[in-house]
Order: C-alpha cells, then sequence, then structure tokens
C-alpha cells in the first residue's frame, strides 16, 4: 500500500474516533514550576500513554483510537516536548515524578501505563520507585536507564562531553542534525514507510532543546535499579522489543529479574518505534496483556 494513503487511513480512523463522540477532553496540569499539556478519550480504567524523546502525545494517535472504547486513555507531552512547559538547565526534576504529578491532577491513584523508548525509562523510573500506583506497566524499547540519578549533578566531565556534542550540532546546523534524527527513528522493518508522513510531523514541531542544551539527569535512572533490586515488585509488566531484519534477537532486559510477574514479546521485522511501525501486533500485545490481569 502507498504511504501517502496508509497515512490518510490513519487520519481517517483518528476522525472516526472524533465522529463516534470520542473526541478528547485537553488542558494543562501544574507540576513543579511548570505545566503539563494532557489529552483524555474514553472511560474507564485508566490507561496512560508516555511518548519517546523528541516526540509528543501525537505519536500515540493509533493507540487512542483502539483503545478509547475500553479504557480512559491520557496521553500527555512531557515536559520539555510538545504543549508542555520548556526544561531549563537549571531546574532539577524528573520526568517520573511529573507523571505521578499529572496522575495526582487527575484524581488518577492507580493506572495501566505504557511507555517507549524515553518513556520506557519514565514508565522504568515509576514502577521502581511508585509501584502502589500502577495497575501494571508496559515498556517498550526502553527500560531503566543506567545513568547517574537525578540526585546526582552533571560531572564536570559529562558537562565537557555535552558541550562538545552541543558545539557539533551548532557547526552542523539543528535542521540537519533533526534529519540525521528522523532517519534513524526511521529504520525498521517491510512496514516502517507507513510511519514516516506522521513521525516526520513530528520531528518536525521538536524543538531540538534536549540537544542543543546541558540537561540536568531527570531520572532516577541508577537509583531506581537499586530500589527495584530491593523491592521487587509484583506489577503486572510486560516488555516488548522490535527486532529489525538481519538482526540479532533481543535479550531479555536486567530489570526482568527483578519483576517477579513480568514476561517479554519480541514484534519481527519492526525497528524502534513498534506503535507507529507495527500498529496491530503492538496494540494487540497489549490488549492481550491486558486482558489477563
Amino acid at each position: 500500500m502507498k504511504k501517502w494513503l496508509q497515512w490518510w487511513l490513519g487520519i481517517v480512523l483518528w476522525l472516526f474516533t472524533v465522529g463516534c463522540g470520542k473526541m478528547p477532553q485537553s488542558g494543562f496540569v501544574a507540576v513543579d514550576e511548570g505545566t503539563l499539556y494532557y489529552e483524555i478519550t474514553g472511560e474507564g480504567e485508566p490507561l496512560i500513554f508516555v511518548h519517546g524523546h523528541s516526540l509528543d502525545c501525537r505519536m500515540w494517535r493509533e493507540q487512542v483510537a483502539y483503545f478509547s472504547d475500553r479504557y480512559r486513555v491520557v496521553t500527555y507531552d512531557a515536559r520539555g516536548y510538545g504543549r508542555s512547559s520548556k526544561q531549563r538547565e537549571d531546574l532539577r526534576f524528573t520526568h517520573c515524578d511529573d507523571l505521578v504529578a499529572l496522575m495526582d491532577a487527575l484524581g488518577i491513584e492507580r493506572a495501566h501505563v505504557v511507555g517507549l523508548s524515553m518513556g520506557g525509562f519514565i514508565a522504568g523510573d515509576l514502577v521502581a520507585m511508585y509501584p502502589e500506583r500502577l495497575l501494571s506497566v508496559v515498556l517498550c524499547e526502553g527500560h531503566i536507564r543506567s545513568t547517574p540519578s537525578v540526585n546526582h549533578p552533571m560531572t564536570d566531565a559529562e558537562r565537557a562531553t555535552k558541550q562538545h556534542s552541543i558545539d557539533a550540532i551548532a557547526e552542523e546546523g539543528l535542521a540537519a542534525y533533526k534529519a540525521r534524527w528522523f532517519e534513524q527513528l526511521m529504520q525498521g522493518g517491510t512496514a516502517a514507510e507507513r510511519m514516516r508522513e506522521p513521525l516526520r510531523e513530528i520531528i518536525d514541531a521538536w524543538d531540538g532543546w534536549q540537544a542543543t542544551h546541558h540537561e540536568v539527569h531527570c531520572y532516577y535512572a541508577r537509583e531506581a535499579m537499586d530500589t527495584l533490586r530491593s523491592r521487587r515488585p509484583l506489577v503486572p509488566t510486560l516488555f516488548i522489543e522490535g527486532h529489525r531484519p538481519n538482526r540479532e534477537a533481543p535479550q531479555e532486559p536486567s530489570m526482568m529479574r527483578y519483576l517477579p510477574n513480568s514476561h517479554m514479546v519480541v514484534v519481527p521485522d519492526c525497528g524502534h518505534m513498534v506503535n507507529m511501525e507495527r500498529p496491530e501486533a503492538f496494540n494487540g500485545a497489549v490488549e492481550a496483556f491486558l486482558s489477563r490481569l
């Protein structure tokens, strides 16, 4: 199927969702020294989707359309992305605590949480630090980071390394850097072209702040892993990994050792952006997981 036709079918599906009376409720909630933009569609148990780096809540359009007839689907823009407030080099925060603040503001005590890439980092922090807030968690192409915690300031060596990257991007030009990053995200399987237009739309809107500034440590990261080892929470957990052609099969993430109620699904012929490249397989894996709870 031609890519333009695939893209328009996605738009038609979204319009059908709106036409069926599932027009999202949207707004902003206050977090520490900022605001988060959110959208809510449907009714039922809360199901929160957390987007990846350089993206925003629009990456979940096909999941909103699919799940909102059974769940209260919440999507949002993380701090520094989309319509949420900007990051600052001097502001200490975590995306995980921002998500908890969003849940508090929306009156959500516990939720199913699905995160991809950066969203998986955030969901990984959440299952370690706030397991009591989760009904279940899905981590796709992203787990607890192995970087220093928010409680450890950036070292001089880290700052120098990041400054070198910032200088290189300034020399190349932000537009050229974003074009290279976009093509990296497009590397997938035989269905990758279906996501070219919607993914380009989102990447074009990204301001590139995180690539051109000294971003503070905004994850619990190593501290979260240490906490996970000691707590071993029983939160039902699903890991989803894409398997690109001619690549070694994904290995089970180390997190699984400390999550007794977890398992992994591998989506074949697929790259990093599993939910956009193979939405049928992604939605089916998440739905099967939730139906067993």
